[in-house]
């Protein structure tokens, strides 16, 4: 009689390498439907194809669990190159191109360092402009020490007379040698002359020739309404520099020139000239404890009357008085000018008055007041005929007549 036996669950039991992969081991599950491997499992077989078989099987079940972990490091590295990638990408608008493939990455030899070793900053060198070399690159760096200078204004008053050529071309030779910037502001009377205007422009100096029109016969001082002229013109176009009143037949140093350059506000210094009798030289100007003006030169008997006892061409003074007047404190609105109305050799005092308070606001150049640096001579020779022209249209050859007994 045929038994027939139930497990204990109610349910069929399982193959035993089903068993196997149900249990979690490590052992790998091989899916065999032949007989003779299932005689294997059972332990009944043990013919060599059999054990071909179930190497066949452990082998395949290894290529299984390997292909699961070739899959993962193949997707660890795949997101670690995608990653570096969107980064760089991220990153390439931050990235001057052009600059990197203009770089030159060459390997240059410096030269040794020279004495004088001096870092040039801030010089910019375009991209397309020749290599600029070591000595060039130097007097950069010397330029960026230079303090530039003050510019010079220079007002001479001249007018028709014998000599007027003569001392215009002497001043001129004299200002050519000045160091730039200067400007020579010329001023005549009534007309400017063709003679006046080549003479400044063969001088090569910087010039303005202006021209005054106030009526000869209401004024008593020619040269005061001339001086006024440039001042207006200085005033009205706000030029910026030392205005210095500087007469064509006075003599002058370069010292003198360089020396106004330093000058704050209002420089003086002595002038050496000839007494009117021209037997005698005096001097007028300061006297000097270093830059401060401590007194007077002066041989004049109005000494008591006179406030500052200066000759016109011995000041100078900053041009910004004119026309900033808040700058230097002054209260006072009317335009500074010289005054005709005074008597003859007051003009200088009465128009000090007006750009200084007193010796404090002073400078004395040189240092102490120690040189003399230009002179006023006063060599004009009043019975010297004036040339039409400035030309003499014959030669001033004399015929002698030789006698026999010479």
């Amino acid at each position: 009689m045929a038994s027939n036996r139930r497990t204990l669950s109610g349910r069929t039991p399982l193959p035993h390498h089903e068993r196997l992969h149900q249990n979690g081991g490590n052992q790998f599950s091989v899916s065999v439907d032949s007989p003779s491997h299932k005689h294997l499992f059972n332990g009944r077989s043990s013919s060599p194809l059999s054990a071909f078989g179930f190497g066949v099987g452990r082998l395949l079940g290894g290529l299984r669990y390997s292909r699961k972990c070739l899959s993962w490091k193949t997707s660890f590295y795949r997101c670690l190159v995608f990653f570096f990638l969107g980064f760089i990408l991220g990153m390439t608008p931050f990235i001057d191109v052009e600059d990197w493939s203009r770089r030159d990455f060459s390997i240059e030899m410096k030269p040794p360092l020279v004495d004088d070793e001096r870092e040039v900053k801030d010089v910019v060198i375009p991209r397309d402009s020749p290599a600029i070399g070591a000595a060039q690159l130097q007097s950069i760096s010397t330029e960026e020490d230079i303090i530039p200078r003050k510019q010079l204004i220079i007002v001479t008053p001249t007018y028709n007379r014998v000599l007027q050529a003569h001392y215009l071309n002497r001043l001129g030779q004299v200002l050519r040698h000045v160091q730039p910037p200067l400007l020579w502001i010329v001023v005549e009377m009534d007309a400017a002359s063709s003679e006046t205007a080549e003479i400044l422009r063969n001088t090569g100096v910087v010039y303005r020739h202006l021209v005054c029109l106030k009526n000869t016969k209401d004024i008593k001082d020619r040269g005061v309404h001339q001086r006024n002229t440039a001042l207006e013109h200085i005033e009205h176009h706000r030029l910026d520099g030392i205005v210095y009143f500087a007469d064509d037949d006075n003599i002058y140093s370069l010292e003198l020139f360089e020396s106004m350059r330093n000058i704050s506000r209002f420089g003086t210094w002595p002038v050496a000239m000839l007494a009117q009798s021209k037997n005698k030289a005096i001097l007028e100007g300061p006297v000097c404890n270093g830059s401060q003006v401590i007194g007077w030169h002066t041989n004049e008997k109005s000494k008591q009357v006179r406030r500052f006892h200066v000759d016109m061409s011995g000041f100078a003074f900053n041009s910004t008085i004119l026309w900033d007047p808040k700058r230097w404190h002054r209260h006072i609105a009317d335009p500074i000018r010289q005054l005709d109305t005074v008597k003859e050799g007051f003009q200088e005092t009465t128009f000090i008055e007006q750009l200084v308070e007193d010796e404090s606001q002073m400078e004395g150049i040189p240092d102490g007041c120690s040189r003399v640096l230009n002179w006023h001579l006063h060599l004009e020779d009043c019975e010297l005929v004036y040339p039409k022209g400035w030309q003499i249209q014959k030669n001033l050859d004399v015929v002698f007549q030789l006698h026999d007994g010479i």
